[in-house]
């Protein structure tokens, strides 16, 4: 059996960031060792209390948590998603409180510590929101940041535009700066972004399967779930939710899954109508350029995700 892969979740929960926590702890292919809260989807102490939520709704609540950057680097957050996720982050559902307390260090000294104690190029870090943190691992422990794997990274978009602004999607738009600067560090980035998240459906059909396969877990997920897809039914007309977060777990889970080609990205940091846009050069192909996520295969990625949260149930 082929050695499990250490696991960083770097994360803004969130109703898609609690079902992509829970499909990596139903993957027996990877190794959570810790949970890295960020600002985003709703504020810090949320995104900190819901991480610890879900881990004990899991029955994990021995992974611990580290509270990150309450904010972007430069500018202030114009809004967040509450109206998306509801105002505690978690679609209305309210989750038994962990016996757990939060991590006492800050997230990149738990994440520098978690990385110095690895062999250089095992971990893989998996941030689904604003690349905050990692932007000050980069800056305050470059030595711990060059011993990262790989980074698969939920964000951005290459062709499609966005879904925060025409021109961004929310996690590059919520920290255009800290984008940039780890897209142009040099680390194994992959690029998850709105070109192959969108077209990633998850059915209300596949919810119910995990809803009444998956014992409580699973029916608990698709609870919280049901704003996401009373919100994508009003404002989309489609009777299902996009996975964003839990498709670019599955990539980090079983490397390949989504089809990717080495594109050199520059995100646009100015105030104007762009900000937070993901520029994509599809001229050429990088040699040491972020590996963009070009093709999925959509109903493989979604059965996958239907079959780990059904798991829970076993």
């Amino acid at each position: 059996m082929a050695p499990r892969t250490p696991l960083v979740i770097d994360t803004d929960p969130g109703i898609d960031d609690a079902l992509a926590i829970l499909l990596a702890l139903a993957s027996p292919e990877v190794d959570l060792r810790l949970v890295t809260a960020v600002h985003g989807n709703v504020e810090l102490a949320q995104t900190t209390e819901n991480a610890l939520r879900v881990l004990h709704l899991a029955g994990r609540s021995d992974v611990p948590v580290a509270a990150g950057a309450a904010g972007p680097l430069v500018h202030p957050l114009p809004e967040r998603a509450g109206h998306v996720h509801g105002a505690a982050g978690l679609g209305g559902v309210e989750l038994p409180a962990s016996p757990a307390a939060v991590d006492p260090r800050p997230a990149v000294v738990a994440l520098a510590d978690l990385l110095m104690a690895h062999e250089p190029g095992t971990v893989t870090v998996a941030p689904i929101g604003p690349l905050t943190n990692l932007a000050l691992l980069l800056h305050v422990f470059p030595e711990a940041a060059a011993r990262i794997g790989r980074v698969v990274w939920m964000g951005g978009s290459a062709t499609r535009g966005g879904n925060v602004t025409a021109a961004a999607e929310f996690n590059a738009w919520a920290d255009p700066e800290a984008a940039q600067a780890v897209l142009r560090s040099g680390l194994p980035v992959t690029m998850v972004g709105l070109d192959v998240t969108l077209p990633t459906v998850l059915t209300q059909a596949g919810i119910d399967r995990f809803r009444d396969a998956g014992g409580r877990v699973g029916a608990t997920a698709a609870a919280v779930l049901q704003q996401y897809v009373d919100s994508a039914r009003n404002s989309y007309g489609i009777d299902g939710v996009c996975v964003h977060d839990a498709l670019a777990l599955t990539e980090a889970i079983t490397p390949g899954t989504l089809g990717t080609v080495r594109r050199d990205v520059v995100v646009d940091t100015t105030l104007g109508a762009a900000r937070g846009q993901t520029l994509v050069d599809h001229r050429s192909v990088a040699e040491h350029g972020v590996a963009v996520a070009e093709t999925v295969d959509s109903e493989a990625a979604v059965e996958f995700l239907v079959d780990r949260i059904s798991s829970y149930g076993a």
